[in-house]
């Protein structure tokens, strides 16, 4: 398989289009005191914009992720862009990270040094990783699918592909949150030989409420699934019915595409309303702005489409075998009884953290990355 060196270095051309599309947003009444119930608020949207015009430094961005040693390889006539670091240690781990939406792999840019080297922050060398970062299919600097299908279990297969045909691992390590959850467990449930196991910060289940022997914490966490769809669903349906529609403003437009992802970012974190506690501009439009310069939001949404309609679920009383991790933030968007995730996964080690929340890897780098050193310690001796 084809791979090449990558460098990030968008046309200025683009970033000029872009400064001037800002210039000239056309921006939309609000109710007098609505804050954010209505969705983004205006006034901070107005200054993350004028923020992203004036001062927000790309060039000062792309030198920072260009730190990281990247590649693009052709796996089954997709372009895949992946980080790929070398563990500082004496026999690293090999471990492949996969974000989710509405990020990117930019989501895993603090933790990558806490886990390549360990040692420079308090740790044991003996716990360091190789770190393989992709893009997943239609996100940042990957190829957008052609056709129809890219779902979280054909990435599943290009991730296994990658790390054993492209990259030479045997086995390996893996770790995922949000649709990156889906292509890891995925990844287990149909390459467990590949992998030593896997650790998540959260999951979803084809459970329902007429499983049977259902605890109560389980009947309770169903009864909070069915009111956060109806109370904070709408974008998920959306994206999973008509992402093309949705597609032409966010595509078009730079100040609706910002406007679709941070209200995200602010709901979904441990910020108690004040999305910068938790992100700073330049981390919140340095993930916008890749979405932006790659064209990538219509590609991005559309895996909810195909993850419906293809990606089989995982049946009921099918499980994965492998060894399971699982780190729960208190403020992520919904946080399982053990015993659910016990009826599909086999879970050696569950972490309630003390804070954080749905972007666990900015937001608690320190207590993410601790976790996985933890969970994996003991499995390095079974890769083989």
């Amino acid at each position: 398989m084809a791979v090449e060196a990558f460098t990030i270095n968008i046309p200025q051309a683009t970033l000029d289009d872009l400064h001037n599309r800002l210039a000239h947003t056309r921006w939309p009444d609000e109710i007098e005191g609505a804050e954010w119930a209505y969705g983004t608020n205006l006034d901070y949207l107005k200054s993350l914009v004028s923020y992203w015009q004036n001062q927000f430094d790309w060039r000062a961005q792309e030198a920072r992720l260009n730190q990281f040693t990247q590649f693009r390889a052709e796996i089954d006539g997709l372009g895949i862009h992946f980080i790929h670091e070398r563990g500082k240690g004496p026999h690293p781990l090999p471990l492949i990270l996969t974000h989710g939406w509405p990020d990117s792999f930019f989501r895993m840019y603090k933790i990558i040094p806490m886990l390549t080297d360990p040692a420079s922050y308090g740790g044991d060398p003996g716990d360091a990783f190789d770190v393989i970062v992709p893009s997943m299919p239609g996100y940042g600097f990957s190829d957008r699918p052609r056709e129809r299908g890219m779902n979280t279990l054909r990435t599943a297969e290009l991730w296994a592909r990658l790390m054993t045909e492209v990259l030479g691992y045997q086995r390996f390590a893996a770790v995922g949150g949000d649709v990156g959850s889906g292509v890891t467990r995925f990844l287990a449930l149909t390459h467990p030989d590949l992998l030593v196991g896997i650790h998540l910060t959260d999951m979803h289940s084809p459970l329902s409420a007429q499983t049977p022997d259902l605890s109560e914490a389980e009947k309770q966490y169903l009864s909070a699934v069915q009111q956060w769809r109806a109370q904070e669903g709408a974008y998920m349906m959306m994206h999973s019915t008509r992402p093309q529609t949705l597609a032409y403003g966010l595509n078009d437009s730079p100040v609706g595409l910002a406007a679709w992802i941070v209200e995200k970012f602010r709901v979904w974190s441990d910020c108690d309303g004040d999305v910068e506690r938790r992100f700073s501009k330049d981390e919140l439009l340095t993930n916008i702005t890749i979405y932006w310069v790659t064209e990538t939001i219509n590609s991005s949404i559309r895996m909810y489409y195909e993850n419906v309609r293809v990606s089989p679920p995982l049946k009921a009383g099918q499980r994965i075998e492998v060894p399971v991790g699982v780190a729960l933030f208190p403020k992520d968007i919904l946080l399982p009884p053990r015993e659910w995730a016990e009826r599909s996964l086999r879970i050696q080690r569950w972490t309630h953290m003390p804070r954080g929340g749905h972007f666990a890897a900015l937001e608690e780098p320190e207590l993410l990355a601790e976790d996985i050193r933890a969970f994996f310690r003991p499995l390095r001796a079974a890769r083989g």
